[in-house]
């Protein structure tokens, strides 16, 4: 059975690849997994309690959309964190955020826009599944550099008029995964703008907004509040997996315009999966707790300050703003990942697996992605190793 055309240019995904890449060579030391960005901070203590009060809830169907007080736990998250009012049916649960980064697409991007197919923009390096809720969509993915030269987010600004009349969807990602990147004020102001001059919606991908170096990375949702934007052009999104150590409970929220997260939650309902009861249980409290998110964010911070000593003098090396990820600059991230592998036992992403290669270029071929996710000395022993293999 052939797959679907639309999909037919999709490479592996990024881990199959590494496995492909690495494994069939023994490390070269103990191994360091700093690939994935899966934080190993602690849980928040008292998700075992909510959960085991609330297992009676894995035997009836969940509330699609969030159980109200969820929603309500979300809204008052928002009020403190961006000072913006907004009232749960501007809300939605999500079933962790790339469904809802998917879904959002499928429902919000027109067949046609002015005439044409319509264009989905996303940054290039960018989280995978924007690529894929565009094909589904029947959109045209456009990849925009998201280079040192470009401040490490896209310039969708300068892009052709005649692109620009056929965009519908742009996709953002702040603090950017992988180069840790924050959107400024400016350059929220800047693209809502241009959404506002070309008539598109922005999909703001904010996962790790709460993992930041020296300041709190603002918000689309603030930005658009100050500056009177249409309430349906902005969808945020917003995850527990890195706020609060929860990868596994999948559980985040789109928030937007009534109307647009009227037509999410409309699919949702027909092709979504919405998140068991119990789990949403444990949501409206995690939400409501800012101490564990504070306790985390103090450990990034010192692996942060732990890089930047052992990376000093490193040409091309920077902290990112926000976000846990490492953007080294190297030679060539393939083959850097396969040598940290082979001499040392450091298992790292090379940059280009994150990317698309646009007229002959690949932006993150030069670099490899380090996640700083693993205990402090583990981090640093990794980092340690990796600094004398690539850079010594």
């Amino acid at each position: 059975m052939a797959f679907p055309e639309r999909f037919s240019n999709l490479p592996e995904y990024a881990f199959p690849r590494l496995r492909a890449l690495l494994d069939a060579h023994a490390p070269g030391g103990e191994p360091i997994a700093m690939t994935i960005g899966e934080p190993r901070h602690a849980l928040p203590d008292f998700v075992g309690e909510v959960l085991a009060a609330h297992l009676d809830g894995f035997g009836v169907y969940p509330p699609n959309d969030g159980t109200p007080e969820l929603l309500a736990a979300i809204s008052a998250w928002i009020g403190r964190r961006y000072d913006v009012d907004l009232g749960p049916d501007r809300i939605m649960v999500l079933n962790g955020t790339r469904e809802g980064l998917f879904n959002a697409g499928l429902a919000l991007c027109p067949e046609l826009k002015n005439g044409q197919r319509p264009v989905v923009l996303m940054p290039n390096p960018f989280y995978q599944v924007y690529a894929v809720a565009a094909l589904a969509a029947g959109a045209e993915p456009v990849y925009v550099p998201a280079t040192a030269a470009t401040g490490f987010l896209p310039d969708y600004a300068g892009l052709p008029p005649a692109l620009l009349d056929r965009v519908a969807l742009a996709y953002i990602c702040s603090p950017a995964n992988p180069q840790g990147a924050v959107a400024s004020t400016g350059y929220w102001a800047n693209l809502l703008a241009l959404a506002e001059a070309y008539d598109f919606k922005i999909l703001a991908d904010e996962c790790y907004s709460e993992v930041w170096h020296r300041a709190p990375p603002p918000g689309i949702l603030q930005a658009a509040t100050a500056q009177g934007t249409d309430p349906e052009r902005v969808f945020a999104f917003h995850s527990l997996s890195k706020r609060s150590n929860l990868p596994g409970l999948r559980s985040g929220f789109v928030a937007g315009g009534q109307t647009g997260i009227a037509h999410i939650r409309k699919l949702r309902a027909f092709a979504g999966a919405p998140l068991p009861l119990p789990l949403q249980r444990v949501a409206e409290r995690v939400w409501a707790d800012e101490a564990h998110v504070n306790a985390s964010r103090a450990l990034y911070q010192q692996k942060f300050s732990d890089a930047a000593a052992i990376f000093a003098g490193v040409q091309g090396f920077q902290l990112p703003e926000g976000g846990f990820f490492l953007w080294l600059p190297v030679d060539d991230g393939e083959t850097s990942a396969l040598r940290l592998w082979r001499e040392t036992g450091v298992r790292v992403l090379p940059g280009a697996y994150l990317s698309r290669d646009v007229g002959g270029e690949n932006p993150g071929k030069g670099y490899i992605r380090v996640a700083l996710v693993a205990p402090r000395e583990e981090t640093q022993r990794g980092l340690t190793r990796l600094r004398d293999c690539i850079y010594g």
